[in-house]
């Protein structure tokens, strides 16, 4: 029996794919498809698949030609499953010619010609173009229209105040300025993407919510490190019990090159420490313990008193059954780590956590320990994008971030700018 194997994404199945299947199982007499798992297809740059990976299996195995489906899950694997499958042939488009000569030493490797004018990222640009513009200056700015351009149906486009011409707008301005850029976006009917906290109290934010609702339109509260895979998986990690009870969430997060530390730098112009890194560092916080904690107080050592500018920030929250507490500051260096406390053990995600690709868990016997990795490109933001315009797409809100985080980060930084606080 002669064995071929093929592998591939196959996001949106169509005529193409189904063509290059039909080829390689003509090959021989049992065919193997491999289809890519989406952690793995983030690696190699494919982050914008419409269909998840158990979606695209059902769709393999509906079209009948495949004897066997298997997921594929990292690099090298290939190799693995032609020795495990004792294969004979592997199949791959033509698109791919030369790639994988490395494998004749395994196999016969026969490049397929692929059907002409069909692809799924075309299918995706078709399915889901959407324009964004952008509200604000700086390397916030920057860094997510070049993010843009890895997201496949997203396009980045100047825009002036009118807003004309885009479908959603990314706002990071000056957090002081976010509730009226994200009020104007929405009354111009654009959905908005918009840097955390989306506004400077609760009032505000509810006033946008309830707007976006009326006029059915997407308001997400961007904070990157909400969507990278590492992240989430040291969620699920986290409250699965494998440490036990979480009794402690301690997060730091600090920047000194170019912000406020510098002399003569125009705090006018720039966020104080509470609003650039209080939402990511109270974000594991209040996913993992929740936002109704017993009580929360604010310490801080002010840089500039009329401008309510921090140096420096602690916040401690104290729940029924647990702690918490974050450090941040733009005019004092720590480091930034991230350690989640359990009765079994505990969480540590080196610093800078908040751009983490690898974490660890560890325990009294470190036998036990385990260490994790995961593909992170682009800080995060390219997958934050390809959520929000699959939010755009279903006319649904952020699952990443729900809508009590983003109150409970707004009512902490809400109390710091009333002075709710003690000094130092």
């Amino acid at each position: 029996m002669v064995k071929v194997i093929t592998y591939g994404t196959y996001d949106l199945l169509h005529f193409g794919h189904i063509r290059l299947l039909e080829r390689a199982k003509a090959l021989g007499d049992y065919l193997i498809v491999g289809v890519t798992s989406d952690d793995y297809d983030k690696t190699r740059g494919k982050i914008n698949n419409q269909q998840s990976l158990m979606e695209r299996v059902a769709a393999i195995k509906a079209t009948g030609l495949a004897d066997e489906i298997i997921a594929e899950e990292y690099e090298g694997q290939k190799i693995d499953d032609i020795r495990r499958y004792d294969v004979d042939i592997f199949a791959i488009g033509s698109d791919w010619e030369g790639k994988f000569d490395y494998l004749n030493e395994y196999c016969t490797v026969v490049y397929l010609p692929r059907t002409e004018g069909v692809s799924s990222s075309e299918i995706r640009a078709q399915n889901r173009k959407l324009t964004i513009g952008a509200i604000g200056e700086g390397g916030l700015c920057k860094k997510f229209i070049r993010e843009a351009e890895f997201v496949n149906g997203v396009e980045y486009k100047e825009c002036d105040d009118t807003l004309e011409g885009v479908d959603a707008v990314y706002v990071a301005s000056h957090p002081e300025k976010h509730y009226d850029d994200v009020k104007r976006a929405l009354i111009a009917d654009k959905h908005v993407i918009c840097e955390s906290p989306v506004a400077m109290s609760l009032a505000q934010y509810e006033e946008l919510t309830d707007l976006a609702k009326e006029k059915s339109l997407v308001l997400v509260d961007g904070i990157k490190t909400a969507y990278s895979t590492a992240y989430s998986r040291l969620l699920v990690v986290a409250k699965s019990g494998r440490i036990g009870d979480i009794v402690s969430v301690d997060a730091t997060c600090t920047s000194l090159a170019g912000e406020a530390g510098e002399e003569g730098a125009d705090l006018s112009k720039k966020q104080n420490s509470i609003c650039a890194w209080g939402p990511t560092a109270m974000l594991p916080i209040f996913q993992l313990l929740g936002t109704q904690y017993k009580s929360k107080t604010i310490v801080t050592k002010l840089l500039n008193d009329s401008l309510n500018f921090d140096a420096f920030t602690k916040v401690d929250f104290v729940y029924d059954k647990a702690v918490a507490s974050i450090k941040v500051a733009k005019a004092a260096k720590a480091e930034g780590e991230l350690i989640i406390t359990g009765t079994k053990g505990y969480i540590y995600v080196p610093a800078p956590w908040w751009k983490t690709d690898y974490f660890e868990v560890r325990f009294e016997d470190p036998t036990m320990n385990k260490r994790h990795f995961y593909q992170l490109d682009g800080e995060g933001i390219r997958y934050e994008i390809v959520a929000f315009a699959k939010a755009v797409e279903n006319k649904k809100g952020n699952y990443y971030i729900s809508d009590a985080v983003s109150k409970a980060i707004i009512n902490v930084i809400q109390s710091f700018s009333k002075r709710d606080y003690t000094r130092i």
